[in-house]
């Protein structure tokens, strides 16, 4: 499998409704950026919430670490990179970074992973199209 090393940037700006008490952004948002960057990802390619409901078959995360470099605040433009470091079995690992406009990182995380078959009720070996919408494969 050929592996694209950086799958997306993904940009967002950061509003007020993202930010706590000490105006920067709370810990928790970092999380809800991350998936939302990761939700685009996979819908650009082909691998959005309508073939989830269809197929009975979408991500799941098992595993997080998060690492958080320099705050987030008001207004501030960020770019989130996302990139599948492997996938071994029914198990992957994928890191993602916010990153300043001036290319200082604020946060890193690293994901564990995995395809979860709703019917079944458990993790299954990755299909094409999930491959695909990932960026382990170029073509389905």
């Amino acid at each position: 499998m050929s592996q694209n090393t950086n799958l997306t940037d993904y940009v967002i700006t950061i509003r007020e409704h993202h930010l706590d008490t000490f105006g920067h952004v709370n810990n928790a948002t970092y999380l809800e950026l991350l998936e939302e960057a990761r939700w685009e990802l996979i819908t650009q390619r082909g691998y959005g919430l309508a073939k989830i409901q269809k197929d009975l078959k979408g991500p799941v995360i098992l595993e997080v670490q998060l690492k958080f470099l320099k705050e987030l605040r008001l207004r501030q433009k960020v770019r989130i990179t996302t990139e599948v470091l492997d996938y071994k079995g029914k198990i992957g690992h994928m890191k993602q970074q916010m990153i300043h406009e001036d290319g200082k990182l604020a946060a890193e995380a690293i994901f564990v992973f995995g395809l979860f078959d709703l019917a079944k009720r458990a993790l299954i070996d990755p299909t094409p199209e999930w491959n695909f919408a990932i960026g382990l494969s170029d073509s389905l």
